[in-house]
């Protein structure tokens, strides 16, 4: 009996041992009523990713210009068709599309929601073809400066939060480097955007032991493009914004073309007129012409 009351007494110590952990482990309701302190912010991440993907038919120069880019940009992805970019978990979309081997037109779009703005780009300028003296480390963040007509219409602020989704990189990129010693740089003159880049040099270079003195030095590409259309949809869908001033080159080229066949029709119109005038001034062959009386 002895032994038994024991083994009660022990399995008794257990059980209270046991119900204080549980109730010690419990949340007190009390405090948790009486903490009203807010919970922590997450930090917002910035995720965007570029696909970089062209047409078929592109020349030497657009495709330079297509690297030049994809080096200003490394959270870019250089692919060849549209639909990886869903694969790829891109969010932004550069599309080169090439024409006639001479016409270029870029495409810039949110994916796969939208929207979407297709410009035509004129006045392509490489790295390499420009071998200017300004330098910066390949995959560094670049401040982005747009001009302050953007926001003077709804177009060009829908355009600037395009641009910057597209050319801001981000900081946790896995490919970009933790500095920023370059300014991208987006002006906007006479209905056409203008793009450059700079390098942002703290001395100057003619005088390295000199006071500190920030200057701007180009490093290119250089480019300009002209807005189109701007669609709701990733490429395609109703149209938001078209430029009414735009005109195709190939309409221009077709234009040059039709003014040169005018001048060759008026020219071939005037050989047969004084074909015509030299018909009429000729005069009838006489009979008593010496050809025929001592023929």
């Amino acid at each position: 009996m002895a032994s038994v009351a024991k083994a009660q007494e022990v399995n008794a110590r257990v059980a209270t041992r046991k119900g204080k952990r549980k109730y010690d482990n419990k949340p007190d309701v009390a405090n948790a009523d009486d903490d009203t302190s807010p919970p922590p912010e997450k930090k917002r991440k910035n995720k965007q990713r570029v696909l970089l993907l062209s047409s078929r038919g592109v020349t030497h120069r657009m495709r330079h210009l297509m690297n030049d880019l994809e080096a200003l940009l490394p959270q870019s992805q250089l692919h060849l068709l549209p639909e990886l970019a869903d694969l790829n978990n891109c969010n932004n979309t550069l599309y080169f599309e090439a024409r006639r081997h001479e016409d270029l037109y870029l495409w810039a779009a949110k994916t796969p929601n939208g929207p979407s703005v297709k410009m035509h780009v004129q006045n392509v300028h490489t790295m390499d073809e420009l071998k200017m003296t300004g330098n910066c480390l390949k995959g560094s963040r670049g401040i982005l400066s747009f001009d302050e007509a953007f926001d003077a219409t709804e177009s060009g602020r829908l355009i600037k939060e395009l641009f910057t989704h597209v050319f801001g990189v981000p900081p946790g990129a896995r490919r970009a480097k933790p500095f920023v010693d370059h300014v991208l740089t987006f002006s906007m003159l006479d209905s056409k955007i203008w793009f450059r880049n700079f390098q942002i040099l703290e001395k100057d270079p003619m005088q390295p032991g000199g006071p500190a003195k920030m200057s701007l030095v180009e490093i290119g590409p250089r480019f300009v493009l002209t807005p189109i259309r701007i669609f709701e949809g990733a490429f395609g869908g109703a149209t938001v914004f078209s430029n009414p001033e735009f005109i195709s080159p190939a309409a221009v080229r077709s234009a040059l073309k039709r003014k040169a066949g005018d001048k060759y029709r008026k020219r071939k119109d005037a050989q047969s007129e004084s074909r015509l005038r030299a018909d009429q001034r000729r005069r009838e062959e006489d009979e008593l012409a010496v050809t025929k009386v001592f023929a």
